[in-house]
């Protein structure tokens, strides 16, 4: 199988005894993870665009930093043409020596035209059942400078802060929500957002989403968004990484959660932290979809895209751009596996339960 199906307990046994359909789903989950993404395309393509189509109930969306970005995509009438427009914008991104700030400003900006153009926000926030929700953070101190120098001792700081707990980590940067007003999320009051809560508007999505993906170091701060306090707002993804807390609120349902990776990893800098992983309890109602081991070594360069490529392909755009195109093709695989093995049942059998 070119895809796994990971499940926490709850929704383990609900999957064994019952399978899936769609309208069990109550929240879909993307993670942090930048050119990650292009590995699920497919399949994200395939729930959107295909096994969710003419959905009633509302569906909840939430995301961090390119997690909030493809939310966004799929909130659209025509998810599968939204998708494949954020995939051609964010693979043909170009930079001319040392990648600045400056310059990645100039290329999110010109993604963010390509994806959420005129229109585009009052699409989203009219969808049918989609409702979208995500998260940036409101960084003090060092960390809420733009200044390289100083932004990187708060980053030093912040670390340390974060080996002797995220609550200490939390003073440094507070996750502060975004949400779409006409269905409140199950998970809007469950302690995960102190910076507070804003509401979408069309005024503020695009804003907003370019905080939630402002990764710091890499890019400057959002300051000014429509409905929040000024302040200095990057990357949703430094405290909620990989999103996993308690997301339906005690509500009975499954939380989909389409992956790239078979670990779910807390917060920006609990990568090397096996304890900050979110096991089977913190994932209770979480079904996992991942690219097998196997899948990922047929993937060009053997591995899934990453921000690492724009370094190590300097100079070589064409073949970076020709390796992620080829990602994005062979992706489509996980979502025609994802739909024949829900709609013959096999899911009940192919689960594995997350420990």
């Amino acid at each position: 199988m070119d895809i796994l199906f990971l499940a926490g307990h709850r929704a383990y046994e609900r999957i064994r005894s019952g399978g899936l359909r769609a309208d069990d789903v109550k929240v879909v989950v993307g993670a942090s993870g930048a050119a990650k993404w292009l590995v699920l395309h497919g399949l994200e393509s395939a729930l959107f665009g295909q096994w969710f189509a003419g959905r009633t109930k509302p569906l909840h969306l939430y995301g961090t930093s390119i997690g909030s970005w493809k939310s966004a995509a799929a909130a659209r009438l025509d998810p599968q043409a939204a998708f494949d427009s954020l995939a051609r914008a964010y693979i043909h991104q170009h930079y001319q020596g040392r990648i600045t700030p400056d310059q990645v400003a100039i290329e999110a900006e010109r993604i963010l035209r390509k994806f959420v153009g005129p229109g585009v926000p009052e699409e989203v926030l009219q969808h049918p059942y989609c409702r979208l929700h995500f998260s940036a953070v409101r960084c003090r101190g060092p960390l809420a400078s733009d200044n390289p120098k100083v932004e990187l001792i708060g980053l030093a700081m912040a670390w340390l802060a974060n080996r002797i707990s995220r609550n200490l980590f939390r003073r440094f940067c507070e996750p502060l929500l975004f949400y779409d007003k006409r269905d409140s999320p199950p998970f809007r009051r469950n302690g995960e957002f102190p910076a507070g809560e804003v509401t979408l508007s069309q005024e503020n999505l695009r804003q907003a989403l370019l905080a939630s993906g402002s990764i710091p170091w890499v890019m400057k701060s959002v300051h000014t968004i429509s409905g929040a306090e000024n302040a200095a707002y990057k990357d949703g993804g430094l405290f909620h990484y990989h999103p996993a807390f308690d997301f339906l609120g005690g509500e009975e349902g499954i939380v989909l959660y389409p992956h790239f990776y078979s670990q779910v990893t807390l917060g920006w800098f609990d990568k090397n932290m096996p304890a900050r992983k979110a096991d089977g309890r913190m994932l209770s109602d979480v079904l996992l979809l991942a690219p097998s081991p196997s899948f990922v070594a047929e993937l060009p360069m053997g591995e899934i895209p990453n921000r690492s490529h724009f370094v190590s392909l300097a100079g070589r755009d064409e073949e970076r751009v020709a390796a992620w195109e080829k990602t994005v093709e062979m992706s489509s695989r996980l979502g025609e596996q994802f739909l024949e093995v829900v709609e013959t049942g096999r899911i009940k059998d192919l689960v594995q339960r997350i420990e």
